[in-house]
């Protein structure tokens, strides 16, 4: 299959904006709770009402402050309530946001603010001031004023919009047309400055509302609920923050990632959205711990009893032995892997890289069915996804309601749709070059299948040809790699070389479970990168990924390098993806190293 259209299931409207969601709910069902926060520990209720009056004290002050129509306000804060509240109140002001990772260093604060033109900051805590500070965006003359909300900025903006009516906030956001910018949403920057997307407001309600019809299992049941802990600047966690409101489901904020376990305990959500990675660590810590604790045979029979009972599910139903074995394991095993996450679980939304089939079984097999989609920041985040009744593991699932995809000749995946973005900001040539005769190129490979699911395969900027010829996606060996619980992150590379190597780093968090469980319990991370046990594993984990590519594809070599690849030293982006010519440029010396030994 080449492409495949999926027409919308709501009727497309041409009124009205996101600050309507508010006023909406509010008016439908004052005392429902639409958002829960934490304080002193406990889960403190904010209904429809509570956050409509906090909107309009918001969005109020940003007026009186003199953010006027269609002005850029930036966000810079962990998630939290407050971010939200932000958000809608500068739609109620009818400006336009521009969220910032709270991690981004000075240049990056500086470049955003600079090119989106802000004429206000809305930030979280000193530090992210004294980052606003070195950025020197004291010379732009857009930028008049900035908010903290740690040292109470946001209840500076309530009491500088006391004197503005009710009358004035209407008149105001009433002017926003659906066809109007929302956001500003800066890409990732992985091969240099960061784009900023405009995505408009019927971008983010369009996709809301089709959403909501497609998926009613999760959002339209009773008490459905989630808990949210990855960045709001992001632009996933973002629809997820629309949804919500559209959708009237109720929503935490974890603000401290230390904590999120007993948040999960407490605020016990019933769908959730999280990243593959997050997922693998999960099942790399529960194994871990099984094997320390003298279960590891249990844990492995009730891995391959969960696998099973899944992939049944896709050949009429597991037989009456398999539901025996999976019944007891539910309650020896598996009721006690959901239970972190506050036991009433049941779905969630994953997206920015593969989960793996096997893994993907085995979630659905305990009681967690994982929804793998695919989109970027161009296309408001989802622009395929698996739902409960359409679902197929191991890709990431069909269009969105409304949307298109087609695959070019070259296997790049091109997308249409009322999710796909605008153009991007300042960027007239940027915005030519991804729209091709109504399709956006999204530098994707893919393949849809004969039932319209689409598989991500790679890159088009990542392909390696080596000096023989041979094309490699290195996202297929990267992403089997990654999933064993030595590895924290790694880089395929060979890329007009004879052969293809790895360069691997190994993760900090699990090393010490895994060595005590190896009988290495004294064994440091730096004796580990050359000791014949660890190099042993790792080349298991090697022979597995070669497993999916032909043998000129595979791995002949690797090495285990110092450290880690991180956001602090330019090696990720805040949204956890590899900036490749970063990597290649640090580990230059190593990378031809790799080349000038006997391959292994």
């Amino acid at each position: 299959m080449k492409s495949i259209s999926v027409p919308p299931l709501v009727t497309p409207q041409v009124r009205g904006n996101l600050s309507d969601l508010p006023v909406r709910n509010a008016t439908r069902a004052p005392d429902s709770v639409a958002f829960n926060t934490l304080s002193s520990g406990t889960w403190v209720d904010v209904t429809n009402a509570d956050f409509l009056a906090d909107v309009r004290a918001v969005a109020k002050g940003l007026m009186a402050s003199g953010v006027g129509l269609g002005q850029r306000v930036a966000i810079m804060s962990r998630t939290r309530y407050e971010w939200t509240l932000a958000d809608f109140a500068i739609w109620t002001a009818g400006a336009i946001s521009v969220p910032i990772y709270e991690t981004s260093s000075a240049e990056q604060v500086s470049w955003i603010v600079q090119d989106s033109g802000c004429s206000g900051v809305i930030l979280e805590t000193a530090t992210h001031a004294q980052v606003l500070g070195d950025a020197h965006v004291d010379d732009l003359p857009e930028l008049r004023c900035t908010w903290q909300i740690n040292a109470g900025g946001l209840d500076e903006l309530r009491a500088a919009g006391l004197e503005v009516t009710d009358e004035a906030v209407e008149a105001r956001r009433s002017q926003v047309r659906r066809s109007d910018i929302a956001t500003i949403v800066y890409t990732s920057g992985t091969t240099g400055r960061p784009k900023g997307c405009q995505l408009t407001h019927d971008n983010f309600m369009a996709l809301a509302e089709n959403t909501q019809a497609r998926f009613k299992l999760v959002l339209d049941v009773e008490g459905a609920s989630t808990l949210l802990f990855l960045p709001l600047a992001h632009v996933l966690a973002r629809f997820i923050e629309v949804i919500c409101v559209q959708a009237g489901v109720r929503m935490g904020f974890n603000t401290d990632f230390k904590n999120l376990i007993a948040d999960f305990g407490t605020f016990r959500p019933t769908f959730i959205l999280s990243v593959p990675r997050v997922f693998e660590k999960i099942y790399n810590s529960a194994e871990q711990k099984a094997i320390s604790e003298g279960k590891g045979t249990i844990f492995r029979a009730a891995v391959d009893t969960a696998i099973a009972w899944s992939k049944a599910q896709e050949d009429g139903g597991p037989g009456l032995l398999l539901r025996a074995r999976h019944a007891l394991f539910d309650k020896l095993v598996y009721g006690k892997l959901r239970a972190p996450m506050g036991g009433r679980v049941s779905y969630a939304f994953a997206g920015g890289g593969p989960l793996g089939t096997r893994l993907g079984h085995f979630y659905r097999g305990i009681g967690l069915t994982v929804l793998e989609g695919y989109g970027l920041t161009e296309t408001t985040a989802p622009a395929t996804q698996n739902t409960p009744e359409m679902l197929k593991i191991g890709t990431v699932g069909t269009p969105v309601a409304g949307g298109s995809v087609q695959i070019a000749a070259d296997g790049e995946i091109l997308l249409q749709g009322n999710n796909v973005f605008l153009g991007y900001h300042n960027n007239e040539a940027a915005t030519k070059e991804a729209f091709v005769d109504g399709w956006f190129h999204t530098g994707d490979i893919g393949q849809l299948d004969d039932e319209g699911f689409l598989t991500i395969t790679g890159r088009k900027k990542e392909l390696l040809i080596t000096a023989g010829g041979k094309n490699v996606v290195p996202a297929f060996l990267e992403d089997r790699l990654r999933a064993h619980p030595l590895v924290s992150q790694c880089i395929v590379v060979g890329d007009k070389k004879p052969f293809i190597g790895v360069l691997i780093t190994l993760d900090a968090q699990m090393f010490p479970a895994w060595a005590r469980n190896h009988k290495l319990p004294n064994l440091s991370m730096e004796d580990a990168r050359t000791n014949d046990v660890v190099r042993a594993e790792l080349q298991l984990a090697v022979d597995n990924a070669n497993k999916s590519v032909s043998r000129p594809e595979s791995i002949r070599k690797f090495m285990v390098l110092a450290g880690d690849f991180t956001e602090e030293n330019g090696c990720m982006t805040p949204s956890l993806k590899l900036r490749r010519n970063v990597v290649m440029k640090e580990y230059a010396a190593e990378v031809e190293a790799l080349y000038s030994g006997p391959r292994e």
